[in-house]
């Protein structure tokens, strides 16, 4: 018998959320970044191996939302763990001094979710062993790994295949994702400005792909980065346009390896004032703010 459903990854910004999920798909789908709030919006992988099917999601990281985009960003974040049959609660093993509060107290929920919980500390790799000692001590239950050099990570999927449920695939064995490749290219456009921005920026920066031309040779892509302030656009671009050069330059080569052909991206900038608190701008780029939630 199969087993599949829905694995939600769920923890603070920076955990190690994206890493982890590229990880367990076996290829880059998730924006992976020093920064924090890299990821705005639940990406979606799929992991298919010894007759279970993993319909893996990648979460916002779990904050106290600032502004409409943080509110969306979190709604997104709930939605996944409403949505989830197995969640996978990671924390940052570096930054685990004591146990980390329960997944809804992080999460801001008002009650515990119905699915089983499982909580992962990541990046054990940079830990001393009397480090990873002390954490096994005080948290027993939890699974020690390193989404970065796959510590650890077999032993979590095991775990995680216990708890699905048994059922036939819900997609082709042969899928990754449900979502488009114009998605991933729009999320591999933001993830190079996040790369090469200064920090002040990246937060206020948002991707839109206008057009994708798969019946040309090179693809044709024609994308605009979205910022709220004049000033921010002359950053973005740079200097005689160097910095908006690099940015498409890296970028293509990202989306070529993506989508395994070449690519002519055609990359605008422009501004959209205040969109991160504009609901019907982050309609526009595919946020949804949240509905109160009941309890």
């Amino acid at each position: 018998m199969t087993r599949a459903g829905i694995v939600t990854v769920a923890g603070k910004p920076n955990a190690g959320k994206s890493t982890l999920l590229n990880r367990l798909i076996g290829q880059k789908l998730s924006i992976v970044s020093p920064k924090p709030q890299s990821t705005r919006d639940r990406i979606v992988g799929i992991r298919t191996e010894n007759d279970v099917q993993m319909i893996v999601l990648d979460t916002p990281g779990l904050l106290d939302p600032a502004y409409p985009l943080q509110h969306a960003m979190r709604g997104a974040a709930h939605l996944a763990l409403d949505d989830a049959d197995v969640i996978v609660y990671l924390a940052d093993a570096v930054e685990t001094h004591k146990p980390p509060p329960p997944l809804a107290e992080a999460a801001g929920l008002p009650k515990p979710p119905a699915a089983p919980v499982l909580l992962a500390l990541n990046k054990v790799d940079a830990l001393s062993a009397s480090q990873r000692d002390r954490l096994a001590e005080m948290l027993p239950e939890a699974l020690l790994i390193s989404a970065t050099s796959g510590e650890g990570v077999d032993r979590l999927i095991e775990r995680v295949a216990t708890l699905l449920p048994e059922s036939p695939y819900l997609y082709p064995d042969e899928e990754i994702s449900t979502q488009t490749v114009r998605f991933f290219v729009s999320e591999l456009i933001r993830e190079t400005a996040l790369e090469l921005l200064e920090d002040e920026v990246p937060y206020s920066v948002a991707c839109e792909v206008e057009e994708f031309r798969e019946d040309r040779v090179p693809v044709y892509i024609r994308a605009v980065l979205y910022v709220e302030r004049e000033s921010q656009k002359r950053i973005l671009i740079g200097a005689k346009g160097g910095r908006i050069r690099d940015i498409g330059r890296v970028a293509r080569e990202k989306i070529e390896e993506f989508v395994g052909s070449r690519v002519f991206l055609d990359l605008w900038v422009k501004v959209l004032p205040n969109w991160r608190r504009n609901a019907a701008a982050m309609r526009r780029f595919g946020y949804h703010l949240p509905q109160q939630r009941s309890s």
